[in-house]
């Protein structure tokens, strides 16, 4: 075949490039990092002869490479003009080209095969290839390695994406795919002979639109294919592919290559068609194409994209073998396969292997890629899949806090951290119990790092602390606000104090209430104020310790603080008078209640009738009976029981009797504390013969009687020398169990609720309000 020889003039290279029909046409194309090289390509009819082999090409180059190359820069130019009286050649121009249009320097290739060897099969028009834009590269099998960088450039550009999905390679692609050229002076666009193929389902159906018309270059059906996938349109796809293959059986020459099939590749991953990948495999195979890099990352995301990322790491792990080096979008690829499986720790240990080899330069060094760049994108890639599948651990249903633990002490070994924003978002994902350490952990982490914090996040942290019941870490939290900022809201106030409350309702139900009054002065130490609902559980937490004088040191401390009493503390103050026998003092109360306009309720009731019965006084408990009954508070068991109790505590046997009959008479029915005090009474009072009758009343009325109440009865009968029939009373009931203690320890209460244990003892100051 004749060689194209060009003479450069003074001070200017030259390139002799060799044409070589087996091999194809195949110019190595070779892009300067970080630009880009595009290139318009025009015709016109040559009218000028000269002899057969007859060539003039003027030109001027800049930057030309050997290996059969054509290189240029954006500023140079070439013309070239084919003259021939043997065959058809026509005049072909390259010149700077507008924005977004690609030189095809095949087309001097092709016109020149088709001069010297004399291929008649296949036409090329060059008025039809005018202006089309296409991809610069071999469309046989024996293409440079150029001709990859030149698809992986165009197609994998953005190698690392933002969202959760990686990018796949062809991606990147111009968006103005209807670059404009002419046929004489007529536009040709290639969107518009795209959309004339919009409907075809089959190879015939693509043979009746182009049949009989001007053969187009492989690179203008690659990208035709390639939007075909974007629409969805896989079928449009599948048949122009078998209508290049019909083709190539006619004339030899229209066979496709690697970028068609790696384009029908993509358009199976955009159709989610992925059973048809095998099929384009074995083609392929069948074809004596071999794949590139581009191909694998196609693969690697089909596997992705069906829920086998395994196999998309074990075919990473083949790229190396088959001589090919990964892309960025070959390991944007793994991360996204790690993110899948939500395997962070696979994700950061590769990321790791990555860091390394780019560190050594044993990746990156021979790229055509800014790896400056694309490492920081896969850096910032790797960082939101950690923050991601952090978050997915923790709205799921099982406990991930440990992994979660672990996760972010590798994250800092790594040289990875997240920014204060994500840090917050994984904050609001901390709703259950467990999630208290992940959360202190995360806030700790914002407070060190930031100078800043939402007061929001701080709000969720004393939260979720609470639900943990770690109040003290909240009260901890809190403290920061006040201290570091910001500060606090109503909202960061309401929570606190709940966890004041949860804590006094602790200690108010087991009687701590030493721990009751601390807690009360560490609200005021951090400037909170308590209510009566605070106070009063310290109230009742005195009443049911029976510290009757701290329950007064209490009362008069809520009194100074401004804080009105209601029916529940002066409930809870005379409960602990009358455990203390302060009989007087809780007259002195009850009428202090009364005019100050606390209506009294039945609990207040209860208490006094309680008080006066103990004392003797019936006419004044009966007057507090028909005052209940004014006032439409009608007298339970629990009030009847508490006369009866307190008859029997001193030892007014027949009087506990009475008002057993009066509480019948008002149709309440008695329980088991109402017959045990009773027949204790009774039993105690020398009258075994009626303690007895009514132990059988209740055993007909299906009450378990302690067995305390049993030994009351056989005792006294013994004592008396009462003829009874034991047998009768049945077996002796078992030990009921005792109820739980009430606590005073403070270190009993520390292990309950989780509170710092203090090993002063407790002073009489603090119930003064000191510290």
């Amino acid at each position: 075949m004749q060689a194209l020889s060009i003479w450069p003039a003074r001070n200017e290279a030259w390139l002799v490039p060799q044409l070589n029909p087996d091999l194809g046409s195949c110019f190595d194309y070779r892009i300067r990092k970080n630009r880009r090289k595009r290139w318009n390509l025009a015709c016109s009819l040559g009218h000028n002869c000269c002899n057969d082999s007859e060539l003039h090409m003027f030109g001027k180059y800049r930057n030309i490479q050997s290996n059969n190359s054509l290189c240029t820069s954006q500023n140079s130019y070439l013309r070239c003009e084919f003259v021939s009286r043997a065959s058809r050649l026509e005049v072909f121009r390259f010149c700077n080209a507008k924005k977004g249009f690609v030189v095809a320097p095949f087309a001097v290739a092709w016109a020149l095969e088709e001069h010297s060897v004399g291929h008649n099969s296949l036409e090329v028009n060059s008025k039809l290839l005018n202006g089309i834009r296409v991809d610069v590269g071999n469309e046989e099998s024996g293409c440079t390695q150029s001709d990859i960088v030149k698809e992986r450039d165009l197609n994998c550009s953005n190698s690392v994406s933002n969202t959760e999905d990686c990018p796949n390679d062809q991606e990147k692609e111009d968006s103005n795919e209807e670059s404009l050229g002419y046929i004489g002076r007529e536009r040709v666009d290639v969107r518009e002979f795209a959309q004339s193929l919009y409907l075809a389902k089959t190879a015939d159906d693509v043979e009746e639109v182009l049949g009989g018309k001007s053969v187009l270059p492989l690179q203008v059906y690659s990208s035709v294919i390639r939007g075909f996938g974007k629409e969805k349109k896989f079928e449009s796809a599948i048949a122009l592919v078998e209508w290049l293959k019909r083709k190539s059986k006619e004339n030899g020459f229209l066979r496709p290559n690697l970028f068609i099939y790696n384009g029908l590749l993509g358009a199976v991953k955009q159709a989610r068609k992925f059973d048809v990948a095998v099929e384009i495999l074995n083609d392929m195979t069948m074809e004596g194409v071999h794949p590139n890099i581009v191909t694998y990352n196609t693969l690697m995301n089909i596997y992705i994209e069906q829920g086998r990322e395994s196999e998309a790491l074990n075919l990473f792990e083949e790229i190396k073998g088959k001589g090919l080096s990964p892309t960025p979008a070959s390991y944007s690829t793994i991360l996204l396969a790690y993110r899948r499986m939500e395997d962070a720790f696979g994700a950061l240990k590769f990321f790791v292997n990555i860091q390394g080899s780019y560190k050594v330069g044993e990746i990156g060094r021979d790229s055509e890629e800014d790896w400056d760049k694309e490492f920081v994108k896969l850096e910032n890639f790797t960082i939101r899949i950690c923050y991601q599948v952090i978050r997915r651990w923790l709205v799921g249903n099982k406990n991930f806090s440990t992994d979660v633990l672990r996760l972010l002490t590798e994250m800092d070994k790594v040289g990875l951290q997240t920014g204060r924003a994500e840090f917050e978002r994984l904050v609001w994902a901390c709703t259950r119990p467990e999630h208290h350490v992940v959360a202190k952990e995360l806030y700790t982490r914002i407070r060190e790092r930031y100078s800043e914090i939402s007061l929001s996040v701080c709000n969720h942290v004393i939260w979720v602390l609470g639900k943990a019941k770690k109040w003290w870490a909240a009260l901890e939290i809190y403290e920061d606000l006040l201290d570091k900022g910001p500060e606090p809201n109503n909202m960061s106030y309401e929570l606190i104090v709940s966890q004041f409350n949860i804590l006094l309702t602790a200690a108010q139900k087991r009687g701590i209430w030493r721990w009751g009054v601390r807690l009360l002065n560490k609200m005021e130490e951090k400037g909170l104020k308590p209510g009566s609902r605070e106070w009063n559980s310290v109230l009742i937490a005195c009443s049911k310790a029976s510290e009757t004088s701290a329950a007064v040191q209490i009362f008069k401390r809520m009194v100074e603080r401004g804080e009105k009493p209601t029916i529940i503390s002066y409930g809870a103050l005379l409960s602990s008078l009358e455990k203390g026998k302060l009989y007087d003092e809780a007259l002195q109360v009850w009428k202090h209640m009364i005019r100050v306009g606390v209506q009294p309720n039945l609990y207040a009731y209860t208490i006094m009738a309680s008080i006066y019965a103990a004392q003797g006084k019936f006419n004044v408990v009966e007057s507090i009976i028909q005052e209940m009954a004014v006032t439409k508070i009608e007298p339970t068991v629990v009030t009847f029981n508490a006369i009866i109790s307190a008859c029997a505590k001193n030892n007014l046997g027949t009087a506990a009797y009475e008002w057993f009959q009066r509480m019948l008479s008002k149709n309440v029915s008695p329980n088991e504390v109402s017959y045990d005090m009773l027949i204790e009474a009774l039993a105690n009072d020398g009258k075994p013969r009626l303690a007895y009758s009514l132990y059988l009343s209740a055993q007909n009325d299906g009450l378990n009687l302690s067995s305390k109440t049993y030994d009351a009865v056989v005792e006294s009968s013994q004592v008396y020398g009462a003829a009874i029939d034991v047998a009768t009373l049945g077996p002796r009931p078992p030990e009921k169990k005792k109820k739980v203690e009430i606590r005073k320890s403070l270190s009993e209460f520390s292990n309950l609720a989780d509170v710092p244990r203090r090993s002063k003892p407790f002073d009489s100051k603090e119930l003064l309000g000191g510290v």
